[in-house]
């Protein structure tokens, strides 16, 4: 599968979708750096709307939840350390 590719100047924003169908117990956000392993970002629960944030969390990201089943990472003010590949992973109900 394609995966988009986002190139941003630095101070720019951007947002990631990640859209899904189906049933899903909760939607994770990962990032991986190049040479390193992947870091987790923040977990959705989809009953509650609860988001859980990494233990050092990321404050120029935020996460907009929608009913059509997408969930956006929001990334304002980019920094070259923002360069990654960014994974959306759902754990099925």
């Amino acid at each position: 599968p394609n995966q988009p590719s986002v190139v941003l100047t630095e101070g720019s924003n951007t947002t990631l979708s990640c859209t899904y169908n189906g049933s899903v117990y909760s939607l994770h956000w990962y990032r991986q750096k190049p040479g390193s392993k992947p870091e987790f970002l923040l977990l959705i629960d989809e009953s509650s709307k609860h988001v859980t944030k990494a233990d050092q969390p990321h404050p120029h990201m935020s996460i907009r939840l929608h009913d059509d089943k997408r969930v956006d990472l929001e990334i304002s003010c980019a920094a070259v350390s923002d360069s990654a590949m960014y994974y959306c992973a759902l754990q099925p109900t």
